[in-house]
């Protein structure tokens, strides 16, 4: 059995205590790999979910040539036998009938005449441009003829073609397309009620640690509640995955291992977050390493340096059961949320069978100085706002320990300072990751 070790060692900068981000993505790339199970469900039920095949349009969309808006429509021949009327050429047409959306003009246009056609509606035979209604001049609200200036458009204007938006045979949206409301409207114009998806991913949790008390109970000297497992809820739900809550799991060798094997029987995944640092009571480092595969324990980076990426078994030894990824995320509050947006949410996307984005990164100005040492990569929590100008500033929020959870809420942006740079001063040039448009 391969193992994640010996492929990691074959990664660029491979340092299993002190791995750059980068390197670290690369060999999470390597070992997501999508669900298999595939199911069709209803265009309604489709949202979020991810495409598991190629949607193809059966139609031309649209179907018809159609008018781009309310005007006449006539053969474009006419432009070039307007009557001289000054310095300007003038088209003068008459009226033949009129054309709505859903009810086209059944007869015959000759070329001295044009019909009356409102946005949508089928261009009548033997016509091929639009004039708008504004450009038109009548003599009264009740004559058939019409005036225009020759000049003020050009053949074929304002006429939709058949197949201008999709084409039939054409690949409408591909598969790994998460399905948004824009897409739902999309699959709607093609007449497609049922799609194939992917299974949804299936993600367990828990969150370990003595001093972690779950909500509703009582807080003991030392003890705090668990935020983490909440936190890592919410940007799950996002990625619109199967959860399983597992809840507080104490550092007990024995209750690791349950929950453990647990997570791995029921999940394609299993999170965790603490007990993978070098602490006494770090329990599940040290089960991993018993009867799991890990490629890394610790990364280059802040907040997040204690991270362990590998796979666990249902079963008592590695390769035994069931496999599922493993994620060891650290326990400060801050760390998970970093770790999970630079690590493990394109892991997600992968094995669920998405195409994942990068994430949006725009340059903005520092209002502040940012301490950073050489050597690792730094997610630090920042405001971000725009002058009257345009131009992005980011000001950090303050303290940047990876316990302040606030300062999660108070942000929104990370500034993101590359492995190989330093300090940073006012006025200079970052990277910022904005919060919104993460999903």
């Amino acid at each position: 059995m391969t193992t994640l070790n010996d492929f990691s060692r074959c990664v660029a900068q491979y340092d299993p205590h002190a791995l750059p981000v980068s390197a670290a993505q690369a060999i999470v790339r390597q070992w997501a790999t999508p669900v298999a199970a595939i199911e069709r469900v209803a265009l309604r039920d489709a949202l979020d979910r991810v495409l598991a095949a190629d949607i193809v349009s059966p139609i031309d969309v649209p179907a018809h040539d159609n008018s781009a808006m309310d005007g006449y429509a006539f053969n474009r021949a006419a432009l070039a036998s307007g009557e001289r009327s000054g310095t300007a050429s003038v088209v003068e047409l008459t009226v033949a009938g009129k054309a709505l959306a859903g009810h086209p003009f059944a007869g015959r246009v000759a070329a001295n005449q044009c019909v009356r056609v409102m946005t949508g509606a089928c261009m009548p035979d033997d016509c091929d441009t639009v004039v708008p209604q504004e450009l038109v001049e009548r003599d009264s609200a009740d004559s058939i003829a019409i005036r225009f200036a020759a000049n003020a458009l050009t053949a074929g204007a304002n006429r939709r073609r058949a197949g201008e938006d999709l084409a039939r045979g054409h690949v409408a949206l591909r598969a790994g397309r998460i399905v948004r409301a824009s897409d739902l409207g999309l699959l709607a114009s093609l007449g497609i009620g049922e799609v194939s998806v992917r299974r949804r991913l299936r993600v367990a949790f828990f969150s370990t640690g003595d001093e972690l008390r779950s909500l509703g109970e009582p807080l003991d000297a030392g003890s705090v509640y668990d935020s983490n497992r909440y936190t890592l809820f919410g940007m799950l739900r996002r990625l619109n995955v199967d959860t399983l809550d597992l809840g507080v799991v104490r550092d007990e060798p024995a209750a690791l291992e349950a929950a453990l094997h647990s997570a791995a029987a029921n999940a394609d995944v299993v999170l965790t977050s603490g007990g993978v640092s070098v602490g006494e009571a770090d329990f599940t480092k040290q089960l991993l390493q018993t009867f799991g595969d890990v490629a890394f324990w610790s990364l280059a980076m802040r907040p997040g340096r204690p991270l362990a990426f590998g796979r666990v078994w249902s079963g008592a030894q590695p390769g035994e059961g069931r496999p599922a990824l493993f994620f060891g995320l650290p326990g400060n509050p801050v760390a998970v949320m970093v770790t999970f947006y630079q690590i493990v949410r394109e892991a997600l996307l992968l094995m669920a069978g998405a195409t994942p984005r990068p994430l949006p990164v725009i340059h903005a100005t520092s209002r502040a100085a940012l301490g950073k040492r050489a050597g690792r990569t730094e997610f630090q929590r920042g405001v971000a706002e725009q002058d009257a100008h345009g131009h992005w500033h980011v000001t950090p929020t303050g303290s940047q320990s990876s316990g302040v959870l606030s300062s999660m809420s108070e942000a929104n942006c990370f500034i993101a300072l590359g492995h190989d740079e330093g300090d940073i001063a006012a006025g200079e040039r970052v990277s910022i990751m904005l919060f919104d448009g993460l999903i």
